[in-house]
């Protein structure tokens, strides 16, 4: 009963401008994403690896500028003007689709795409798509920093409405893998073991938890 109601009081994940924190790891992708509309023929492609940061910037961005989101199955529905954001686009997109949206882009209709990878390892049959994904500008994203995985720790505890010390933090910083996949697990792992316990989430909990080692989660 106790592990259902804590599961229950979790917030949502937020995607909130405010609680996204710009670093070195990621501030050259933040400032290309500013330069819209002013992309290099209407398109952009961002990139980077999983839980670092790629959705909640693209969807700050869809948010800011009113875009319509479509999936890698949907592309066919995008108008004729206007902001478009399609994310994981890399391994399942139409490619007949893709294209025409490609050739769709231009003053008045932008397109931001996602993806763990560079659009010139996308798979490409089409030898006119092959060569707009290849033009295709490109933001990176990194890992993270301690800087954004601090406050990465903090978002997935505050998610959990868990308000950790800046000891726990700090000592987690040096403990976990240094991914999102990493403080997702980590945080996961000291929420349940609080709960099955009955104890305060702690530095001393969570050196007790990390003793049994972690496995990242892919986000």
């Amino acid at each position: 009963m106790s592990a259902q109601l804590r599961l229950s009081l979790e917030r949502a994940p937020s995607h909130a401008a405010e609680s996204f924190v710009v670093s070195d790891s990621n501030r050259h992708a933040v400032e290309a994403l500013q330069r819209w509309p002013d992309w290099r023929g209407g398109a952009l492609a961002l990139i980077g690896p999983p839980g670092s940061g790629k959705t909640h910037l693209a969807c700050m961005w869809a948010v800011r500028h009113e875009a319509a989101e479509l999936t890698p199955e949907a592309l066919g529905r995008a108008g004729a003007t206007g902001g478009v954001l399609v994310e994981d686009v890399d391994g399942r997109m139409d490619e007949e689709a893709l294209f025409h949206l490609l050739n769709r882009t231009g003053p008045g209709a932008t397109l931001l795409l996602t993806s763990r990878t560079a659009p010139g390892q996308w798979p490409a049959h089409l030898p006119d798509l092959r060569s707009r994904l290849n033009a295709l500008p490109v933001a990176a994203l990194q890992e993270p920093d301690d800087v954004v995985l601090a406050a990465m720790l903090e978002k997935f505890f505050a998610e959990r409405n868990i308000r950790p010390g800046e000891d726990l933090i700090a000592y987690l910083l040096r403990r976990i893998e240094r991914s999102a996949g990493g403080a997702a697990a980590a945080v996961a792992r000291i929420d349940e073991a609080a709960d099955e316990r009955r104890r305060p989430v702690s530095r001393a909990l969570a050196r007790e938890v990390l003793g049994d080692g972690l496995e990242a989660v892919d986000l």
